[in-house]
């Protein structure tokens, strides 16, 4: 089956099996114009009487009566097990932003394979959203507005530099790596400027800051300036 691209010039929603957050997931829906649900996330938003735009993955995790409800043309089967469903719907989205719901929760494996995502498709801007938590890739460059005392904590899927404003322990001049200094349970002091020099470091922060990180995307780069060699 040729799958097609779900394009949008819009914030796409992409909803997993796992746990969604009942309000944010409600706010979700109607603030964004197009839904797309991995494999078994189907089953959340049709439950909450929502026909999804598309449905991407290997249709493990969704029934056949369930697929049965889809309008036709939404399935879209792809049968290789090489890749989870969130890389196979994430690479099928061709959106400014893609807000995934059902990617964090009990499953500490199905989080990881997440983030390993996120870091292989830098070239796709994605914000996982949790219960406890929100879990995006840093861009290039990012300036947030959050209240002083909020949790903010970094972790490097790889070894990277960056320099930051408005964190009570700054990050210049650190060498990060995940299997040596991570960044995790800093905390903010003022408005928030970070710069990183390659794709690699998570930035994971209390559900609350979703709005100021969405307001900051829009003007954030999405492309790293060339290394030199």
């Amino acid at each position: 089956m040729n799958t097609k691209i779900v394009h949008s010039q819009t914030p796409v929603l992409l909803v997993g099996g796992g746990r969604c957050a009942d309000a944010a997931l409600t706010k979700a829906l109607a603030d964004t114009k197009c839904a797309v649900a991995a494999d078994g996330g189907a089953a959340e938003l049709l439950a909450r009487g929502h026909m999804p735009d598309s449905v991407i993955g290997d249709m493990d995790s969704l029934s056949a009566e369930l697929q049965a409800q889809l309008a036709p043309g939404v399935l879209q089967h792809i049968a290789e097990q090489d890749s989870t469903d969130f890389d196979k719907s994430l690479r099928h989205i061709e959106a400014p932003l893609v807000l995934a719901h059902g990617f964090l929760g009990a499953r500490v494996d199905h989080q990881l394979a997440a983030f390993n995502v996120l870091v292989r498709r830098a070239d796709r801007r994605c914000v996982l959203v949790g219960e406890d938590d929100i879990v995006l890739l840093c861009p290039p460059k990012l300036q947030l507005n959050l209240p002083k005392g909020l949790r903010f904590s970094l972790f490097p899927m790889t070894n990277l530099r960056g320099t930051s404003l408005g964190l009570r322990w700054p990050i210049d001049g650190i060498d990060f790596s995940p299997d040596t200094r991570i960044g995790t349970s800093n905390e903010v002091s003022g408005p928030v400027a970070l710069e990183m020099v390659a794709p690699g470091m998570l930035l994971i922060l209390p559900p609350e800051a979703l709005d100021p990180v969405l307001d900051g995307l829009q003007s954030a780069p999405l492309t790293w300036p060339a290394r030199a060699e």
